[in-house]
């Protein structure tokens, strides 16, 4: 079994930077340890945190197996979702990406959901470590696309809202059993220690166990504007100093 990490939080907080710093530790501090990432959130932009393009999302798998007419005849819907599968994988020299995209339109998609789980399950067994960036709904985790967490990590900014938020992804990891190991909160762009301070209160309600802290960065800010790959941060970027700090202690 592979040591499966998911990154969940509302958008803005920094789950894709996390995410895609966490792949760059491994590959670092891991060395032959070998990745698949997977981008569950609806809003995909792991891709572009690790400076890959072109990625096809298996929402369109997803939403091709509904259709009678798009799977081959002759071909059984199992092994359809199995070819897409892997014409839909992204492979590097380090790790491999999975990008899951966001179904549209109207019916159920349990069928679909529990073939693509399967296949998942399947391919997991292949890798190391597994890295998942999720929305803060945690859609793919509740329906077991993901299961047997080793290491949840919830993202807040440095705000009482975003602990909020932070909390209510807790809930929601109560509320639908899932298999988690551990599981704690990472505050980010945080501008001087006295803000994690003054939030203690609220963290404190989340049932959280405060894990890391990553200080604002004028590095992140200056790739996002430019559009530059999250994944290229200098090695002395002070947040990624901080996610390194945090996973040695975390035994990531």
């Amino acid at each position: 079994m592979p040591k499966q990490i998911a990154v969940a939080g509302k958008g803005g907080t920094g789950k894709t930077t996390l995410s895609a710093l966490i792949i760059r530790y491994i590959i670092e501090e891991r060395p032959g340890k070998s990745i698949l990432a997977v981008d569950a959130d609806a809003n995909a932009n792991l891709n572009e945190a690790l400076g890959l393009e072109g990625i096809n999302p298996i929402s369109d798998i997803l939403a091709d197996i509904k259709d009678p007419k798009k799977v081959p005849e002759g071909m059984t819907k199992d092994i359809f979702v199995e070819y897409r599968l892997h014409s839909a994988m992204v492979e590097t020299k380090h790790y491999d990406l999975i990008v899951m995209g966001n179904p549209q339109g109207p019916g159920c998609y349990c069928f679909p959901s529990d073939l693509l789980r399967k296949h998942l399950e399947n391919l997991r067994d292949n890798y190391d470590y597994v890295v998942m960036d999720n929305e803060a709904g945690l859609e793919h985790i509740s329906r077991r696309i993901m299961s047997d967490i080793d290491t949840l990590l919830v993202t807040s900014d440095s705000s009482a809202r975003g602990i909020r938020s932070a909390g209510r992804v807790h809930d929601i990891v109560k509320s639908v059993n899932l298999d988690v190991n551990q599981m704690g909160l990472v505050v980010g762009r945080i501008m001087n220690e006295g803000d994690v301070e003054s939030l203690q209160e609220e963290i404190e309600k989340t049932g959280l166990t405060l894990v890391g802290k990553i200080p604002m960065d004028p590095r992140v800010s200056e790739y996002d504007l430019k559009g530059n790959p999250l994944f290229d941060l200098p090695g002395d970027s002070p947040a990624y100093l901080a996610v390194k700090e945090m996973l040695d202690r975390l035994n990531i």
